[in-house]
C-alpha cells in the first residue's frame, strides 16, 4: 500500500527528501506518519501530517530541522530533513492511519494499520 523511498548516505549536515508514495490510498482520508528505528533501539516517532495537511506533529529531536508535506497529485508525502546528524541514522518508515479528521495524526505506532517497506538513511560524521 506504501512505499518509502529516498533514503541513502549523506554527511552531517547534509540534507535528504523522503518519499511515500501510494496507489492506492486516498491521502484525505488518511493520516501519514514517519518513523524510524536505529539499530538496537527501539522504533520510534519522527514526524506525522493528517489527512489534508492541516496538522503536523515533529518529536522534539527533529523539531526545526524536519518538515512534512502531502503533494495530493502525487499521492505522495515528502519528509524534507535539513542539518542531518549521526544520531538521525535509521531505517525510516511511513505508514498510514485511516483517519479523515484533517486536525489530528497519531504519534503512536499502533494507531496505524499500513507500513511501507522502510529506507535506510544513514549519516556520517
Amino acid at each position: 500500500q506504501l512505499q518509502a523511498s529516498g533514503g541513502g548516505l549523506v554527511q552531517a549536515g547534509g540534507s535528504l527528501r523522503l518519499s511515500c508514495s501510494t496507489s492506492k490510498l486516498s491521502l484525505d482520508y488518511y493520516a501519514i506518519g514517519w518513523f524510524r528505528q536505529a539499530p538496537g533501539k527501539e522504533r520510534e516517532g519522527v514526524s506525522c501530517i493528517s489527512s489534508r495537511g492541516s496538522s503536523t506533529y515533529f518529536a522534539d529531536s527533529v523539531k526545526g530541522r524536519f518538515t512534512i508535506s502531502i503533494v495530493s497529485a502525487e499521492k505522495t508525502v515528502y519528509l524534507e530533513m535539513e542539518s542531518l546528524k549521526p544520531e538521525d541514522t535509521a531505517v525510516y518508515y511511513c505508514a498510514a492511519d485511516p483517519n479523515p479528521d484533517p486536525y489530528l495524526c497519531a504519534k503512536l505506532a499502533s494507531a496505524y494499520a499500513y507500513w511501507g517497506q522502510g529506507t535506510l538513511v544513514t549519516v556520517s560524521s
